[in-house]
């Protein structure tokens, strides 16, 4: 069954009215964030007074399925080793030295409940943000727990509530919910499906997409983390082999492109099976040298065989928050591909 993109589709009231289910959880992304933040206060304030005596821990543990996000936030700042262990157990070494933490949005998880039913057997410090009363809350009950309560089962927004604790036990950098929810709500409104596509990032970049393979890359850690959700984003949205990964990773996949043919027909060849890569660059300002060698070699290679390339930017004020907007904005693209796309 062949497939075509109606770009009139994402200014047709009545077709996004049919997706509104889709599209209004990411203009509340920044709400989400702001919620979570607000109702974690007290308890995060809770276990700062019964927790001001601790010792810093010998060694910081995320675990869980979304310990990456983790990972990308807190290790070049933690003052301390600092390990993400995403299976189904924790490190043999892992005892009452360290502190694991864990994000479980669901909270229904059994692997996570397990793991954290671990940590409090071994007398580890243990941090969960999850909801109360949740499967994970139920295994995290122990004198060295402290609950973070969450309900919106955001990833993000959960993310946002741990690292602000951390942050102020000095063990992680300034995380600024309030300036997270700022860079989403400004990504819904430029995004809004009741802007026009002239004006509206998202929809263009769908249309971009629409007759492509994308290529996903972002230079720093957290932007390389956004590329690979934006990838998964995309994959869902169109059944099409969106790809991200390192540089290594992705230059062969563009040197292996041929020139493009200019006469050739697109209707005649087949609307799928012969899809040109896109290099999507997810651009969160990071300047470091390695980043811009890598940037450079990316761009001089789609260049040379005639890639079309697209870069999502951001200025937003802290890591977190730049990473926030580029990973809503792909996800708003990858949705808007959704709703161009159609079976004949």
């Amino acid at each position: 069954m062949a497939t075509w993109f109606d770009e009139a589709r994402l200014d047709d009231e009545a077709v996004l009215a049919e997706f509104d289910g889709a599209l209004r959880p990411l203009a509340e992304a920044g709400a989400r964030v702001r919620r979570e933040a607000h109702d974690a206060q007290e308890a995060t304030r809770e276990a700062l007074t019964r927790n001001r005596d601790l010792s810093r821990p010998r060694a910081v543990i995320a675990a869980g399925p979304d310990s990456r996000l983790l990972r990308a936030v807190l290790e070049p700042w933690c003052p301390v080793p600092f390990v993400a262990w995403p299976g189904l157990a924790l490190p043999g070494w892992a005892g009452s030295l360290d502190l694991v933490v864990m994000l479980a949005p669901g909270g229904s998880d059994a692997a996570s409940a397990a793991a954290v039913a671990e940590a409090v057997r071994r007398g580890c410090q243990v941090v969960v943000a999850c909801p109360p009363g949740s499967l994970v809350a139920e295994h995290a009950a122990g004198r060295d727990v402290t609950i973070l309560p969450t309900v919106t089962g955001d990833q993000l927004a959960t993310a946002v509530v741990m690292l602000e604790f951390l942050e102020q036990i000095h063990l992680g950098p300034h995380a600024g919910a309030e300036g997270v929810a700022t860079a989403l709500d400004d990504v819904a409104i430029a995004c809004s499906p009741h802007r026009d596509l002239a004006v509206n990032p998202a929809k263009m970049l769908a249309i971009a997409l629409a007759d492509t393979n994308p290529i996903v890359w972002g230079g720093s850690v957290l932007a390389a983390r956004a590329a690979r959700r934006v990838a998964e984003s995309v994959r869902r949205a169109s059944g099409r082999s969106a790809i991200a990964g390192d540089v290594e990773h992705l230059l062969p996949l563009l040197e292996a492109t041929q020139q493009r043919d200019v006469f050739a027909d697109p209707f005649a060849d087949g609307p799928r099976g012969d899809l040109r890569p896109l290099l999507l660059v997810l651009d969160d300002g990071a300047d470091e040298p390695v980043v811009r060698e890598q940037r450079g070699r990316l761009l001089a290679v789609a260049a040379s065989r005639g890639v079309r390339v697209e870069t999502v930017s951001t200025d937003a004020g802290t890591e977190l928050a730049r990473y926030a907007q580029l990973l809503l904005s792909g996800t708003y693209a990858s949705e808007y591909l959704r709703i161009g796309l159609v079976e004949e």
